[in-house]
């Protein structure tokens, strides 16, 4: 985390970007937006862009890499190198790339039903076209769209939210600014149905009081985001939502 003496909430109470400190940024989702893939979604979240595609399940090579009991869960995180002028944007696999590639393969390890496919692989493909923030929450929320538009059978749906500390306030979704310049960065996944924390990081320290708050604030907006999931896949099997993806939405407040 930046400095954490940078002035990010107005004295008004809003953001330097002028949302509410429990306010997403606009997002829109589709799916089955690759001809090639099994199954695909995109997401604009802010000035995010992120595209997810699904192969599988199907042979898992190298073969040594295969369960006899289960599918092996694969993902594949990737920034390219346009979608950033920050020094993670550079072409070819990072630590950063890596490190998220594991925590992402294992989120979604709790909830694809890999026994149904053993000797298998089911591989996400996840890359980054343009970043700006939270790029670990789109990707997840992304490639949850993904397994679903490839019929892949899974326990529950996915949809991950980041909140943070700015200037002593916990607020949500945080941008590029607000990540770099801020208190702290909490990334968190939660299975749709049940509730259940799926993946939670943290960046920079909190209370008890302040971490129990940011999780409340991010299981409700997590739940409106799961709902425009849904209604990207319903899209998909409507002709008429087949039209152009909208990207000037309007934010949702939460």
């Amino acid at each position: 985390m930046g400095s954490s003496n940078k002035k990010l909430i107005r004295d008004d109470g809003k953001r330097m970007d002028g949302r509410e400190l429990d306010e997403l940024r606009p997002i829109a989702i589709k799916a089955r937006v690759l001809n090639n893939a099994d199954g695909s979604a995109l997401v604009v979240w802010g000035n995010n862009k992120i595209i997810a595609g699904v192969y599988g399940p199907r042979e898992c090579i190298p073969r040594h890499d295969q369960s006899l009991y289960r599918a092996r869960v694969r993902a594949r995180y990737n920034m390219a190198p346009f979608c950033s002028l920050e020094e993670h944007g550079r072409s070819g696999p990072s630590r950063r790339s890596q490190e998220l590639s594991k925590v992402i393969s294992e989120a979604f390890e709790n909830v694809v039903i890999a026994e149904t496919f053993p000797k298998t692989a089911i591989d996400i493909y996840i890359d980054v076209l343009q970043s700006d923030g939270g790029t670990r929450c789109a990707a997840l929320t992304a490639a949850a769209v993904a397994l679903a538009d490839a019929g892949i059978p899974c326990k529950d749906m996915v949809a991950a939210v980041a909140v943070g500390k700015l200037n002593g306030q916990i607020v949500l979704d945080l941008s590029k600014d607000e990540d770099n310049f801020g208190q702290s960065d909490n990334p968190m996944a939660f299975s749709a149905r049940t509730g259940e924390i799926l993946l939670f990081q943290m960046d920079g320290l909190l209370t008890k009081e302040e971490v129990a708050h940011g999780i409340e604030m991010a299981k409700i907006a997590s739940a409106k985001i799961h709902e425009l999931q849904v209604e990207a896949l319903k899209g998909a099997y409507d002709s008429e939502h087949k039209t152009k993806l909208e990207l000037n939405i309007e934010p949702q407040k939460i």
